[in-house]
């Protein structure tokens, strides 16, 4: 019997819920394998806008993961300077297949000195917090793929990128029969998901009110990149 392919999803305070829920509906649908809701301890987690969610798994608990997933969220803030979150991240990444990130997940890889040599990608109004990192090649691409290293945009690019991850280990074909099944074509009432189709000024307008929000996490980062230089 082929063994389960053991995927770990982190959670915490804070999190953007489609970041998690999004990839969670893809993998939990994908053959032999099996999700872990992976968090500090197993008390409910709320969610930046309230929803809470409840983890099977706490941090301290010794599973072989083959692929480790970190979601975005307003609490990457805080697990970007999480020695505990940091060095589990760490030591998953010797043993573990993938790892990876969705929206600003990759800022806590990237602190984690996780994304040093690859291609990553983020959420794009994080994409400048992330190009502070030095030894990692930035691209704005919706998932970008590198070796083990796999990165998604933000929030609703989990879905592409959890599919991608699918192909990559099952092939297309089943890809393609969780897609169909969830029903996964995309017809949206704007073209303003993205800054290169979006209204220039309501791109703008967007930039100016979250500057505040950016420019903390602008600080987070430089502190982080400055741990990296004593070590």
């Amino acid at each position: 019997m082929q063994e389960s392919f053991n995927i770990g999803l982190l959670i915490f305070p804070d999190i953007t819920p489609l970041d998690f829920v999004g990839p969670y509906e893809v993998f939990s649908r994908m053959k032999n394998s099996k999700v872990y809701v992976i968090a500090e301890t197993k008390e409910p987690i709320s969610s930046e806008r309230g929803l809470f969610i409840l983890p099977d798994t706490g941090l301290d608990e010794n599973i072989n993961l083959d692929l480790v997933l970190v979601p975005g969220g307003l609490g990457v803030n805080r697990l970007m300077e999480n020695e505990k979150i940091l060095n589990w991240l760490r030591e998953k990444s010797k043993t573990s297949k993938y790892i990876s990130s969705v929206c600003t997940g990759a800022l806590v890889l990237a602190s984690a000195g996780l994304l040093n040599g690859y291609k990553a990608t983020t959420h794009w109004l994080s994409l400048d917090v992330l190009k502070l990192f030095p030894k990692i090649d930035v691209k704005e691409d919706r998932v970008v793929i590198d070796r083990n290293r796999i990165t998604g945009g933000g929030v609703t690019a989990g879905i592409d990128f959890a599919l991608q991850v699918v192909a990559e280990i099952q092939g297309q074909k089943a890809a393609e029969e969780i897609q169909l099944m969830i029903e996964y074509n995309p017809e949206p009432p704007f073209l303003s998901g993205h800054p290169k189709n979006a209204n220039p000024d309501l791109v703008l307008e967007t930039r100016s009110s979250r500057k505040k929000a950016q420019d903390l996490r602008k600080d987070i980062a430089t502190r982080s990149i400055e741990r990296f230089s004593k070590e």
